[in-house]
């Protein structure tokens, strides 16, 4: 399906604020580049900051309806078993290494990694957000605990450490992409990683 003005302004300015950073990029060039009207930045978003906005609004509306499909994030989940909240733990591992490998450009990949650098980013994410109240839940802690914090951040390292690392990765294996067979063996080392945190932890 064609994109329409809006996805195309969302998908350039994507590009182009990943490869030269937000300053560097003016509006008019990323209308250029979509091969739309400078008014419809005005008429979509309002201005650059907005736009820039956008991208990371758009992304985390898109990871929320996927959740959605497999979770209720709004669930209590400390009315739940600890057995049955480990097996949500590992559907979610399973889900989300497929939404990230089959779901994020590069482009969206180097724009997120740029974002953790600028003081004022605002990157709020339900399923990030329900991942951490499920592992302080399954570790018996809160959510806001030092050590709750960490064990989600290295969790969700190991899920994207092969993209971020290309040259550690892909290119040992003489490839441009990930196969099928790469990401079984991706979401194998997270299982095996979370396992030995939970048998260190004594929680099953």
């Amino acid at each position: 399906m064609p994109e329409n003005s809006k996805q195309k302004i969302l998908s350039t300015a994507t590009k182009l604020f990943a490869k030269k950073g937000f300053d560097a990029v003016s509006i008019r060039e990323i209308c250029k580049k979509a091969n739309v009207n400078i008014c419809m930045i005005s008429y979509y978003f309002g201005g650059k900051k907005e736009l820039y906005q956008a991208i990371i609004d758009e992304l985390i509306e898109r990871q929320t309806e996927y959740a959605k499909t497999f979770l209720n994030l709004d669930e209590d989940l400390t009315t739940i078993p600890k057995k049955q909240q480990i097996q949500i733990l590992m559907l979610v591992l399973d889900k989300f290494i497929e939404f990230f490998y089959n779901n994020i450009t590069t482009d969206v990949l180097i724009f997120l990694l740029k974002e953790q650098h600028n003081p004022k980013a605002k990157i709020e994410s339900p399923a990030f957000k329900y991942l951490r109240r499920l592992i302080a839940c399954i570790f018996d802690k809160k959510e806001n605990d030092r050590e709750i914090i960490f064990k989600t951040l290295f969790i969700i390292s190991q899920i994207n450490s092969p993209r971020l690392l290309p040259l550690f990765s892909l290119k040992p294996l003489g490839q441009d992409d990930f196969t099928q067979k790469d990401i079984k063996i991706i979401k194998e080392n997270l299982k095996l990683y979370v396992n030995v945190l939970l048998k260190e932890a004594k929680v099953d």
